[in-house]
């Protein structure tokens, strides 16, 4: 159970290790950082869920993933400014006693997300 998150670069065909993510707690237009990672080379999050079961409460969410900063990291060069920079997904939490993973699929020029188990 819990929250977590797993992303894959397209181009590549890789997992996006180490790539930069953060997690955002959302009310309206405010948005509290609750923190900062780096994906391992599973291109998972480290160190276990996001939320466990004991801290995942209902509420709405923000995950936003440095794709720009980790394709250019990688030695690909992208215009200035990138198409895509930073890529935010925003989502909701309505049962806390599920699991939610949120994924990414990503390139340059393209994200795809959904609700993965």
């Amino acid at each position: 159970m819990g929250l977590s998150t797993h992303v894959l670069d397209t181009m590549h065909g890789t997992p996006a290790a180490g790539m930069a993510v953060a997690l955002y707690e959302t009310h309206g237009e405010v948005a509290t950082l609750l923190r900062r990672f780096t994906l391992n080379a599973d291109g998972r999050n480290p160190d276990g869920p996001l939320f466990d079961n004991a801290s995942m409460k209902v509420g709405t969410y923000r995950l936003s993933f440095d794709v720009a900063g980790y394709f250019r990291a990688r030695g690909v060069a992208l215009p200035q400014p990138p198409f895509l920079d930073q890529v935010h997904l925003d989502f909701g939490i309505a049962q806390v006693d599920q699991h939610y993973h949120v994924p990414l699929l990503c390139s340059p020029w393209s994200y795809s997300t959904y609700r993965g188990s």
